[in-house]
């Protein structure tokens, strides 16, 4: 696997710290948009927008120009933002060989049709292997060598198993599954509730509270997750519960740093003024919303972070998801 080129897609900070594994053990080219930052990684190893405080592998190549990015590659890794996912996926066809793998890094729903971003690849680019590397990974931790786990799933389950060495290191340990679903899922919806855990952090409510916040958190993700698909042991493992407790209680998550602040009293249009990045939670919260009702799933929590940023409503989530609620068996 050694000889097998591999192409991500985006410049942020997890798309280029994905590359960057990949780097160690195959020809990696990364596309941006930016020229600053190809001209950074390509003279000196640094994604100086987002990652400017960690070296990047030495081999690792940049590039704007995007048919050069898709059209040789034999493994294709989308990192780009739900919204733009489509779109890009679109471009893709116009030069993507018809047999070449192709793994989202996105974690979240495209708004309008509430779709997965690998139902978008099918869509988009049909008749290709088609999977996801998700798990509890902060981009920040792994560039500094920190121990980290994750999960690559496709939907050729024998494929995830040769892919497994592109993206495993001596400190990054990649895991298979076949459960594409799951793990998607499990990255989509725990956005939403690392808002909501922030939130408590945020308005110091104590551990007790974070604690119920996200044990009934991961009930929700799992009552939905498999009754969209998902297997109950996927949402419960890497793919989603090790994802939801990173993203919620690390100062490193943007969606909870949002909740977080949120917490504190500010509004949210002026937070998400200071975020650089995009923040899935909150675009997800609607979506998360909609499914509950198509699916009929009980989710108060989610409920309740869909109002405080959808309909501006207080933010009180403890009492209202968690005390006000129905009562009944855990």
């Amino acid at each position: 696997m050694s000889n097998l080129r591999v192409s991500v897609l985006g410049g942020g900070s997890w798309g280029t710290t994905v590359a960057h594994l990949c780097a160690h053990n195959t020809p990696t080219l990364i596309w941006a948009r930016d020229e600053a930052t190809v001209a950074g990684i390509n003279e000196r190893h640094v994604n100086e927008k987002y990652l400017p405080d960690y070296e990047l592998h030495p081999n690792l190549r940049a590039t704007t120009d995007f048919e050069e990015a898709v059209r040789d590659t034999d493994l294709l890794i989308m990192g780009v933002p739900t919204s733009a996912f489509r779109e890009t996926a679109q471009r893709v066809s116009q030069y993507l060989r018809p047999w070449v793998p192709v793994v989202s890094l996105a974690k979240g729903f495209e708004a309008e049709s509430r779709l997965r971003m690998t139902q978008i690849i099918e869509q988009e680019l049909p008749s290709r292997p088609v999977g996801v590397l998700t798990g509890p990974n902060l981009a920040k931790e792994i560039l500094a060598g920190n121990p980290a786990g994750g999960v690559v799933a496709l939907t050729e389950f024998h494929i995830a198993e040769r892919l497994q060495s592109i993206f495993t290191t001596p400190t990054f340990r990649v895991f298979t599954h076949h459960d594409v679903v799951g793990c998607e899922l499990g990255g989509a919806l725990k956005n939403v509730y690392a808002i909501a855990a922030g939130s408590v952090e945020g308005m110091g409510l104590g551990d007790n509270a974070r604690s119920a916040v996200l044990t009934r958190s991961l009930a929700e993700l799992i009552d939905l997750g498999t009754r969209m698909g998902g297997e109950p042991l996927t949402l419960a493992g890497l793919a989603g519960m090790g994802d939801l407790l990173a993203t919620c209680i690390s100062p490193q998550s943007r969606n909870s740093q949002v909740g977080r602040e949120l917490g504190k009293g500010r509004a949210l249009k002026e937070v998400l003024g200071d975020m650089t990045q995009v923040v899935e939670g909150v675009k997800s919260a609607k979506v998360v919303k909609e499914l509950a009702e198509t699916y009929d799933v009980h989710m108060p929590i989610a409920n309740q972070v869909y109002a405080v940023c959808w309909e501006d409503k207080p933010l009180d989530l403890v009492q209202d998801s968690l005390l006000r609620g129905r009562v009944g068996h855990e």
